[in-house]
């Protein structure tokens, strides 16, 4: 194996041909500055991605590539570099190739010596993920000194009586399993929004708050840039801080902040549009869009930025759900494409402006908002992207009620090959876990005589691990429609599992970051690890100039 140079390469696209085969490191970081549409993409689990990688680097493993390729890059014909651990023929990257070219993928290459060379190469690798976006809000923090309040002066600012509201600016569900006592919810894009009609005057302090860093500061500077008049702070390290300052949390909280009336809305609205203009952010109608998405040479992403009902309740055909402060918070995790196109979507006008603002910060040179969402058709439900070879597979799917009366009655194995931190929390009753990547070695453990049927969270990724064991020679191969989400909405036995030692746990749990609140022991040390991680990335971000934040005072 051996890596081409970028003049080869130059030649085979300037003669319209696609290439396929491997690049060196000083290709890729000529790439990863020219300007162009480029997709890098880690193909190891998500452990490893977490443990070192490339900083604009996306996290799609191969065991979840059917899945997320699509949505993360959508054009056949998009530059795409694959990098694993060493970067060899048979290894991660390589398989991967393989599966994406004969999907129509056509520009498809491996960084050769993968994150390995990179790294002997002289150039940074980064722990941790959605690095960016966190690096993002180090910058913002430094760049406007976003006031913040630590968790003992905001603890005696309540119990002093002081007029103070808490936002927690996360998505509802992470609210739910953890908050600030008195808090109420208002996911980041949200803010600028329902707050200001939630203050009861201009002398009302606001604190915005997160689990840890970027989306408190995020979020309270969202309020300031806005024209928010009242005084607005960030919680220093979020509920993470709280914890290990000995202050009580709650769970299970509900409360959001609400809508305000039209007239607030209104003024919100107007707000938002002369900040998101002020940065660079464009606004263009349904049919600039049709345009661009008719258009095979570039990628336009269409994010729908509302919160999760909003969207299930009507959307635009196309557009992806991704809610304006996650898509801030981890933008990596839904555009995989630098230097495409992304388009804005909400029904206020005034989530959109305000991400939109933000992501030009971030350095995305095109974002735009769309006018005219409440006249446009919609669709109801959740965004659906096919995923890649569906029509390769030949399995059989069961639904959750004939599983269950499976289950009473014949020996039956089922295998939970989703995230292991959801099969943890809950599972479906007796189910085991696997990782997909290690799944050969966890059928040899198994009584071949017995059915297996496979289950993920909700359904996407259970039946290529499905496929998987059946053209390992497995005969009764079945996977769970709906996945755990579709076993719990039948109302069917599901039980929580264990962070470790877990009896029914058939390979290791790497695919994935486990935050520092989900881990088994030594949570307060894996806080303050991830806290000071975060204030450090900026200093580490300046070793890598390709990536470069901007901001509009």
């Amino acid at each position: 194996m051996s890596a081409t140079n970028d003049r080869n390469i130059r030649s085979a696209a300037d003669a319209g041909q696609p290439f396929a085969g491997w690049i060196d490191a000083a290709t890729l970081r000529l790439w990863l500055a020219d300007g162009q549409e480029l997709a890098l993409l880690d193909v190891r689990d998500g452990g490893p991605f977490a443990r070192e990688h490339l900083l604009t680097a996306s996290s799609v493993p191969l065991s979840w590539i059917e899945v997320r390729m699509p949505m993360l890059v959508p054009r056949r014909s998009t530059r795409v570099v694959l990098c694993d651990a060493r970067g060899e023929t048979g290894g991660e990257a390589d398989r991967a190739a393989a599966l994406l070219r004969s999907e129509g993928y056509g520009w498809v290459v491996g960084l050769t010596g993968g994150v390995q060379a990179w790294k002997a190469a002289g150039h940074e690798v980064f722990s941790g993920t959605n690095v960016p976006s966190k690096a993002f809000g180090e910058y913002i923090e430094h760049h406007h000194d976003t006031p913040r309040i630590g968790p003992e002066e905001l603890r005696q600012w309540v119990d002093e009586g002081r007029d103070v509201v808490v936002v927690d600016s996360r998505p509802f569900e992470e609210f739910r399993m953890v908050s600030i006592p008195g808090a109420d919810n208002c996911p980041g894009a949200e803010l600028a929004l329902r707050v200001p009609a939630l203050v009861k005057s201009e002398q009302t302090t606001v604190v915005v708050n997160c689990a840890g860093r970027t989306r408190s500061i995020i979020g309270a500077q969202s309020l300031r840039n806005a024209g928010l008049k009242n005084p607005v702070y960030a919680l220093r390290n979020g509920t993470m801080g709280w914890h290990l300052a000995g202050l009580k949390t709650d769970q299970g909280q509900d409360r959001m902040v609400p809508l305000p009336p039209p007239q607030a809305v209104a003024a919100a609205r107007e707000r938002a549009r002369d900040l998101a203009v002020r940065h660079g952010v464009r606004f263009i109608d349904a049919d600039q869009l049709n345009r661009w998405q008719q258009e095979a040479s570039r990628t336009t992403y269409v994010f729908d930025v509302r919160q999760a009902p909003a969207h299930a309740a009507g959307h635009l055909p196309g557009s992806l759900h991704a809610p304006g402060g996650q898509l801030v918070q981890a933008t990596d995790t839904f555009a995989a494409v630098r230097h495409a196109r992304i388009v804005l979507v909400d029904e206020h006008g005034v989530q959109a402006p305000m991400t939109g603002h933000w992501l030009r910060q971030m350095g995305w040179s095109e974002v735009y908002v769309l006018d005219g969402f409440e006249t446009l058709e919609k669709v109801q439900g959740e965004s659906v992207v096919p995923a890649l070879g569906l029509d390769r597979l030949q399995v059989a799917a069961i639904g959750p009620e004939a599983l269950a009366d499976r289950m009473k009655t014949n020996p039956v194995c089922v295998i939970d090959v989703g995230e292991s931190f959801g099969w943890r929390r809950e599972r479906i009753a007796g189910s085991r876990y696997a990782m997909r990547s290690h799944l050969g070695a966890a059928l040899q453990s198994l009584d071949p005589a017995i059915p297996l049927v496979f289950v993920c969270g909700d359904g996407r990724i259970s039946p290529f691990a499905a496929q998987q064991a059946l053209e390992a020679g497995r005969q009764q191969v079945f996977w769970l429609k709906s996945g755990r989400a579709g076993w719990r909405r039948a109302g069917l036995p599901m039980e929580p599992g264990r962070i470790e030692n877990d009896p029914l746990q058939l390979t290791p749990t790497d695919d994935m970051w486990y935050p520092p609140w989900a881990r088994a022991d030594r949570v307060e040390q894996a806080m303050r690890e991830y806290l000071t991680w975060e204030v450090d990335l900026l200093d580490q971000l300046a070793r890598e100039p390709y990536l470069k934040f901007e901001s509009v005072d």
